[in-house]
């Protein structure tokens, strides 16, 4: 729609602006790492972070969320939930704005998803273009997600002593011109956006062998891959990979019922398919039970099953199932390793 400038100094005071009508979520310092949480004070904002512990997605499909609440003595009743509000997702890498897109297409195919979709609805992204790698670990360039043109209602690029913000939606506009203090951007100020980005790509690297739209048909043939074997042999089964991942969307709906056994909540929580009772069924068999079978599962999903279904990868090369693997399991070495023998 429109290209603005927005000076550093004016970030707090719309940020502060912002908290007044809206829940503002934005990376803070957690130690010596970087978590997404609610914003209380705008100096608590760390835009300069390389990534999360945990994915932005968080505030969209919580790690754990009440979808009813119901009573069973008497006459039965159930009330559904739907816990939010309206607020601001602000500083979004552009690895998890692709995911934000992927999990967009999860929950509104087939079966919308009406928690997710509400929380969605009153979601305001601002996300931010990263300049740097995170780490050794990221491999965004080869996933194709280093930069994004959608998904977002504004998108921050730094300038140095200015953000460049791209405004995408009436959202977004209306946001900036009611809560900020933008200028429109001059010609000067779109050759310095242009010359910042360009720069940014000698920095990062292919850490792929190959190019990562191969992966479905590479994938297809590498159901008896010796690798499994290898990696399942590996894994500590902790589900940690799954956990951080911003496109795992797998859940397990369960109830808490009171000591008086007269009402209780419908809860959803994350589950992980590397965790052993998550294929297991009715009669106690488990059609995964092997962890090289559990890893392969996790490969496919995001090499070829969500690309099969969605039609975009899985993967968004964030890095993070990389660093958070106690049994140093790479998914980049994995797909280079099939890639290598095929």
């Amino acid at each position: 729609m429109s290209l603005m400038i927005l000076d550093k100094g004016a970030l707090a005071p719309l940020v502060s602006a912002l908290m007044a009508d809206y829940q503002v979520i934005g990376p803070q310092a957690k130690g010596p790492k970087f978590v997404f949480g609610p914003v209380t004070d705008p100096a608590q904002l760390r835009l300069d972070y390389d990534t999360s512990i945990l994915p932005p997605k968080k505030a969209l499909q919580p790690p754990q969320e009440r979808l009813a609440t119901f009573t069973i003595r008497g006459e039965p009743h159930v009330e559904p939930v739907i816990e939010d509000g309206p607020k601001v997702l602000l500083g979004v890498h552009t690895c998890d704005l692709h995911a934000i897109r992927l999990l967009d297409e999860v929950f509104s195919q087939d079966y919308p998803d009406a928690h997710y979709l509400e929380r969605r609805q009153q979601t305001t992204i601002i996300s931010l273009e990263c300049l740097e790698p995170c780490d050794e670990h990221s491999f965004c360039k080869s996933m194709g997600t280093l930069t994004a043109d959608e998904g977002y209602d504004l998108h921050l690029t730094d300038l140095g002593p200015a953000y460049a913000v791209d405004v995408a939606t009436e959202a977004g506009q209306s946001l900036l011109s009611r809560y900020g203090t933008a200028a429109e951007a001059t010609d000067a100020d779109v050759r310095r956006m242009n010359e910042v980005l360009g720069a940014k790509w000698p920095r990062f690297t292919y850490r792929l062998d190959f190019d990562a739209a191969e992966l479905p048909a590479l994938l297809s043939t590498a159901y008896d891959h010796p690798l499994w074997g290898e990696l399942g042999e590996q894994c500590l089964a902790c589900g940690s990979c799954t956990n951080v991942c911003p496109t795992c969307y797998c859940f397990n709906v369960f109830d808490e019922v009171d000591m008086a056994l007269s009402k209780g909540d419908r809860l959803r929580r994350w589950d992980s398919c590397q965790l052993d009772e998550f294929a297991r069924v009715a009669g106690g068999e488990n059609f995964r039970e092997a962890r090289l079978a559990r890893q392969r599962h996790r490969f496919m999903r995001k090499g070829k099953y969500i690309y099969e279904k969605f039609g975009e990868l899985g993967c968004v090369g964030c890095g993070r199932c990389i660093r958070t693997c106690v049994a140093n399991i790479s998914i980049v070495d994995g797909f280079n390793a099939i890639h290598g023998s095929a």
